[in-house]
């Protein structure tokens, strides 16, 4: 993709294997702000596989809005259809952006990514905004509640189409503001004020209501949530396309780098604590030695069968920082799609054979027990 069109990359898909139905694959998308350009990417190169099929997904923040995307899109016109509303909500979003005027003009290249000059330029303005969000609050600085995603997703999605979508399951998480409790959205409740909560950043945004609850960001407690996959989707296997990086080999030692550090572990502490309980669970099946057994609760049966796999952005995302989450630039987040897609066609080159039979995620080394 190059950084001056805002055309999605031609398709690249493999020729369909007739002779059997699509494996089903659910997934579970972190929220992260402008890096859910990175799902983005995962998602059109899974979406040109046409072996796999999506059963489920569960979506938190950026996350959310790329599940609700992708729902319009296949109802709209399948598979295609789903690319096309992806890349259109997205290129939305970037035009939101108040550099797209130059991003799009003869001086495009001066704005890509890359350019130290403009990191440099802008660091201070950040850094200015962020002091400034530090001491007043949203209902201050922000009184007229005005949320530019509000007319993103209004001009982009098509809610009765999500709501009754039949292709795919969504699930969506926002965080209750009066007891800190995880609310799971289901297909039939979404609308834009249920994305738009799941994606409220508390000192951005004011709280989203929604009969009479209000609600902030899903990311606090989960991120993305995983128990309504494993419990309500017919699928076995499980994919987390994780934007949050877990592992900084490095101790951060600058404010900045602190902060971003703080961001990265509040936002994966949920998942952290979700597929801790997975991995323990799939221990303790284990440790019965009684494969194929029958379950009074079905759920045991259904984390007995659970395969979990991952895509992360790694290294591609975790030397941007958390700061970058607000970059709405059209190369950046052109960026951020094209690997996406790279990190996808990686993973399924590698680990395409194992969906149906093994998980390719160690959880416990991942995530500890």
């Amino acid at each position: 993709m190059h950084n001056d069109t805002m055309t999605s990359r031609p398709s690249t898909r493999p020729a369909r294997r007739r002779h059997r139905p699509p494996q089903l694959l659910d997934l579970a998308l972190q929220g992260g702000g402008s890096h859910g350009a990175f799902t983005w990417g995962v998602l059109d190169r899974l979406l040109q596989d046409e072996t796999l099929e999506i059963a489920g997904v569960s979506g938190t923040s950026a996350g959310a809005m790329n599940a609700v995307a992708l729902a319009a899109g296949l109802m709209e016109g399948g598979r295609e259809g789903a690319r096309e509303s992806l890349g259109r909500f997205w290129r939305r979003v970037a035009q939101t952006s108040p550099f797209h005027t130059l991003e799009m003009g003869p001086l495009a290249s001066l704005w890509g990514p890359d350019n130290p000059w403009l990191a440099a330029w802008s660091a201070p303005w950040r850094q200015a905004a962020s002091l400034l969000g530090s001491q007043l609050s949203p209902y201050q600085l922000n009184p007229l509640n005005l949320n530019p995603l509000r007319d993103v997703l209004t001009e982009t999605v098509d809610f009765t189409r999500v709501c009754g979508c039949n292709k795919t399951q969504l699930f969506i998480a926002a965080t209750q503001v009066r007891t800190g409790a995880l609310r799971t959205f289901r297909q039939h409740e979404l609308s834009v004020e249920v994305v738009l909560a799941s994606a409220c950043l508390p000192l951005l945004f004011q709280a989203v209501e929604i009969d009479g609850e209000a609600y902030w960001d899903g990311g606090y407690a989960g991120n993305p949530t995983l128990l309504p996959l494993i419990r309500e989707s017919a699928a076995d296997d499980l994919l987390l396309v994780q934007i949050n990086p877990s592992l900084r080999e490095e101790l951060p030692t600058r404010a900045d780098a602190i902060l971003d550090r703080i961001n990265e572990v509040t936002f994966n502490a949920s998942l952290l604590k979700e597929m801790r309980s997975i991995a323990l669970l799939k221990q303790l099946i284990a440790d019965e030695d009684r494969p194929g057994h029958h379950y009074r609760n079905p759920l045991f049966a259904r984390v007995e069968a659970l395969k979990v796999h991952r895509v992360e952005g790694g290294n591609a995302l975790a030397t941007l920082g958390a700061s970058t989450k607000t970059q709405t630039q059209w190369p950046f987040l052109s960026m951020l799609f094209d690997r996406g897609i790279e990190a996808a066609d990686r993973w399924l080159h590698a680990n395409r054979r194992h969906i149906g039979q093994r998980s390719t995620l160690d959880l416990e080394q991942a995530f500890g027990t």
